[in-house]
């Protein structure tokens, strides 16, 4: 041992090994990922694995160490990921056939869970894919295509985002949020059928809402003309003179403004309409 230890080169070769062996088995585990450790073909612990309690910088990322060769680490990112569906044909309640595109933004919670049942995020995805296209085929067949295009089709996200998010959840995923990118109907006859079936239901409500208006105007009219006339003859119950007064002051402002000062009036110095000018009553 002796000469070993007196030996520059043995020192040298004792030292190279112990830095190999120790950058072998170290493992850097960045902010953005989280590690599962596999030995003998099974997940036996997690490094910087997500939860959502724990702030970032608080769960295990940096420097992590393994047994070489024995152990060995999978990446998993921990960020929130999305998925693109294909374009795909899907059936509304109301027999309309829609080019849907769609996509899902999902988080790996359980990367044990998903490395034992998917392998990798990609592997998780290929699964993901074809239960999302099923899923939004179930939900969109329920609701008529004009749900799609008013604030009606937020109640019909929901309900896929909770029932893609169950079904992500058996591969230790969490389905944040679906969205429709576009649901758009198939170019040429059936497009134009339903602009054309979509203008006359607007027509048909615009007519419907006019003629509302006008039967609600004509009341309102007739209401006001009658208590308009209670008006008159209250007052007039009241005080028929002011009351005649006030109707002949109306009808010489209509008569004499008439024509701006230029009418010609041809009356006798006696007639009845110039009463209230001679002061009779």
């Amino acid at each position: 041992m002796n000469r070993v230890l007196q030996n520059p080169r043995n020192l040298v070769i004792g030292a190279v090994a112990v830095a190999a062996a120790l950058l072998a088995s170290m493992v850097i585990v960045p902010e953005t990922h989280q590690a599962v450790v596999i030995a003998a073909g099974k997940p036996v612990r997690t490094f910087n694995q997500f939860r959502p309690e724990v702030p970032y910088g608080q769960t295990g990322a940096g420097i992590n160490f393994r047994i070489p060769v024995y152990e060995q680490v999978r990446m998993i990112d921990r960020r929130v990921l999305d998925i693109d569906m294909e374009r795909t044909q899907v059936l509304s309640a109301d027999q309309q056939r829609l080019q849907v595109d769609a996509y899902a933004r999902y988080r790996i919670i359980d990367p044990v869970k998903l490395v034992e049942r998917a392998g990798t995020e990609r592997q998780f995805e290929a699964q993901l894919l074809p239960i999302l296209t099923s899923v939004l085929r179930q939900e969109l067949g329920r609701i008529p295509f004009a749900t799609l295009i008013n604030a009606e089709r937020g109640t019909a996200m929901t309900n896929i985002t909770a029932t893609l998010d169950r079904q992500a959840r058996n591969y230790g995923a969490q389905v944040l949020d679906v969205r429709i990118k576009a649901a758009d109907l198939p170019e040429g006859s059936p497009l134009d059928a339903a602009f054309t079936r979509m203008e006359t239901d607007r027509q048909e409500q615009a007519a419907t809402i006019r003629a509302a208006g006008q039967r609600d105007a004509q009341i309102i009219q007739a209401e006001a003309s009658a208590q308009a006339a209670k008006i008159y003859a209250d007052a007039y119950g009241k005080d028929p003179q002011f009351y005649d007064f006030y109707r002949a002051m109306q009808s010489y402002r209509q008569t004499f403004l008439a024509g701006e000062g230029q009418s010609t009036m041809v009356l006798s110095d006696d007639s009845e309409y110039f009463r209230q000018f001679k002061g009779e009553r």
